[in-house]
């Protein structure tokens, strides 16, 4: 095998990256939880059964990490889903243990859903569990409100190709292959 002129970082180089990066300030935290809110429930609103399920759990706090990032986030009455306090004390923790952002694209990039450590509420677990499997967020349906249907459905097979080579890609960075 030929060594490639350009080598590729490996994914402990992209976690050591990723770990002595400066924290971003916390105004620029703030805003993007709430823009990652906002398409939840954007995805949320087009699910009735999903905010249903919600609304049952209102008022609990869940606190998704990974590494040094915490998103806390708690269902509201009306079954969608605002950023808690980071102060709160979450009654459901998720923890993502896969530290490397690399090993983390190519592992959702595959479609596969990455480790989880679960700690608290089991319902509110079971909930969020069926969430993530049952909701996903009709992006086509969206772009033809805006491009209309066969544009939209261009963009869409085009984001599919992409996606198909970016996990080819991350599959060959995380093994190291040669190109």
């Amino acid at each position: 095998m030929t060594q490639s002129p350009f080598p590729l970082p490996g994914p402990d180089a992209l976690k050591g990256l990723l770990e002595s990066l400066p924290q971003p300030p916390d105004w620029l935290k703030s805003d993007i939880q709430n823009r990652v809110i906002l398409l939840l429930n954007h995805v949320l609103m087009q699910e009735p059964q999903a905010m249903d399920r919600l609304r049952r759990q209102q008022g609990k706090v869940v606190a998704l990490h990974w590494g040094p990032f915490v998103f806390p986030v708690q269902p509201t009455p009306a079954g969608l889903l605002g950023l808690a306090q980071a102060s709160d004390a979450p009654d459901l923790r998720l923890t993502v243990p896969l530290t490397s952002p690399l090993t983390l694209l190519q592992t959702l990039a595959q479609g596969q859903k990455p480790p989880v450590d679960i700690q608290g509420d089991v319902q509110l677990a079971a909930e969020v569990a069926w969430l993530a499997d049952n909701v996903r967020w009709d992006v086509e349906e969206d772009l033809s409100r805006i491009v209309g249907d066969a544009a939209a459905y261009q963009l869409v097979a085009a984001l599919k190709t992409l996606r198909e080579r970016l996990q080819t890609l991350v599959g060959r960075l995380v093994r190291r292959e040669p190109q």
